[in-house]
């Protein structure tokens, strides 16, 4: 019998559709008196200055601290498993605290970061609303970004606001830089967190009036209130903690890895996030001056970039001057670190961020680094686990370990491939002596 082909081009073609639009519970500003907004457990050390800061202006957020297996369970259930881990994390964590009936759902929103680069994270927002959609309809979804993405969604945030989220950054990466720095050498269990709550309520009540912009104030304030704890004057392996941002940061995302690695008696060194915010502004000034590019949004950049970056050695200064603790990273040295392994060029995700924080991290002594690598972010390991071979060309003792973070990783696994490098950072501790 003779086969009838059919001719599928034409079948489709004579398909008729519908139009169909997909509607979703929309924020209004009225909204701002009558909803919580929850905030995912993206950046502990500065959203526990940002959340309060948010309530100072009329907010009533909160940023959630969730973190069991059911955060993940819910993810897997409402996101797409090729999906990015960070992105299953979120959404988890949103569904998870919206089921436990803490929250009224009618008088709920939550809130998403969005840098606009070319990454997943930029298409949350809608991963987040079906997931919503399924089970609560009434939870608009909040963008907070500075790109123009979302305008229907984006929370209004004043100059002012702006002005004072610029500078919790800052005040954050100190009390996160001088925390790490202090906590692992204490000689009275709890003194670096009794100094921590203290910076953060005088960090709060700063931005709460006009001398928040005293930077250079505050910011000896932090370094001097760290350095009066007192210390046991020890080695310790130091270990630096690189990657995606998500997992970099969130102890959801990376299984606590900061804890884990002051159980293990070492000293975590977590690279600043203005750090990250600088690369943003960088890669739209190198594609400007890469593609020829010039107008408003460029020479923006370029101002803003001088300010922040100025800023940012004077603080720097502040940390040499105190000479209590090792400073933190200096940006143009980043790049400069980052231009010995890869081209300032690839910028997808943390692009060539990671390997510049790698090579900065072991110019000045902490050649023990986690690579922390979520499952579904290409860019992040390409330019994580691809230039490791690279960097231990440049670092003779660069010991680098890329640690998975996915659904079916387990923890014990994950701890016990960071075992095994700290068994070699030890080692090589022990002979320098």
């Amino acid at each position: 019998m003779k086969e009838e082909r059919v001719n599928t081009t034409d079948y489709i073609s004579n398909v008729k559709t519908k139009d169909y639009v997909e509607t979703f519970a929309k924020w209004d500003k009225s909204m701002k008196a009558t909803h919580k907004i929850l905030i995912p457990d993206m950046l502990p050390w500065h959203f526990m200055i940002l959340e309060r800061l948010f309530k100072n202006e009329g907010y009533d957020v909160e940023v959630l601290k969730n973190d069991t297996r059911a955060v993940v369970d819910e993810g897997l259930k409402h996101v797409h498993n090729d999906t990015c881990y960070p992105c299953l994390c979120v959404v988890g964590q949103f569904i998870d605290a919206l089921k436990s009936g803490k929250y009224d759902p009618d008088h709920t929103a939550v809130i998403i970061t969005q840098s606009g680069g070319g990454c997943r994270a930029s298409n949350y927002i809608p991963l987040i609303r079906k997931a919503l959609k399924a089970e609560f309809p009434n939870v608009p979804v909040l963008s907070l970004n500075f790109v123009g993405l979302e305008k229907d969604s984006s929370l209004d945030i004043s100059v002012s606001l702006l002005l004072k989220l610029v500078f919790a950054i800052y005040y954050g990466d100190n009390i996160m830089w001088c925390y790490n720095q202090t906590k692992p050498y204490e000689e009275e269990v709890g003194a670096t967190d009794k100094v921590r709550d203290e910076m953060v309520d005088y960090v709060v009540s700063m931005l709460g009036t006009h001398s928040f912009v005293r930077y250079k104030k505050v910011s000896k304030r932090i370094i001097k209130a760290f350095a009066s704890v007192k210390r046991r004057n020890i080695k310790k392996v130091k270990v630096g903690i690189v990657g995606e941002i998500y997992v970099k940061y969130s102890a959801i995302g990376n299984n606590h890895l900061e804890d884990f690695l002051m159980s293990e008696d070492c000293e975590p060194v977590v690279p600043a996030l203005m750090d990250f915010v600088l690369y943003c502004i960088v890669n739209n000034i190198n594609e400007g001056e890469m593609y020829d590019k010039k107008g408003k949004f460029i020479w923006l950049n370029k101002v803003l970039y001088r300010v922040l970056f100025h800023m940012q050695k004077k603080i720097i200064k502040l940390f040499e001057k105190d000479g209590t603790f090792e400073p933190l990273h200096n940006f143009e040295h980043l790049r400069k670190c980052g231009d010995k392994v890869i081209n300032q060029g690839v910028k997808m995700g943390e692009g060539w961020l990671i390997p510049a924080e790698m090579a900065a991290l072991a110019e000045t002594g902490t050649e023990n680094i986690v690579c922390a690598q979520p499952f579904g972010c290409l860019p992040n390991h390409i330019a994580g686990k691809g230039v490791i071979r690279t960097l231990k060309n440049l670092y003779e003792k660069e010991n680098i370990v890329a640690v998975d973070y996915d659904p079916s990783a387990t923890k014990v696994n994950q701890e016990n491939r960071i075992k095994l490098m700290l068994a070699t950072a030890r080692e090589n501790l022990q002979n320098s002596d």
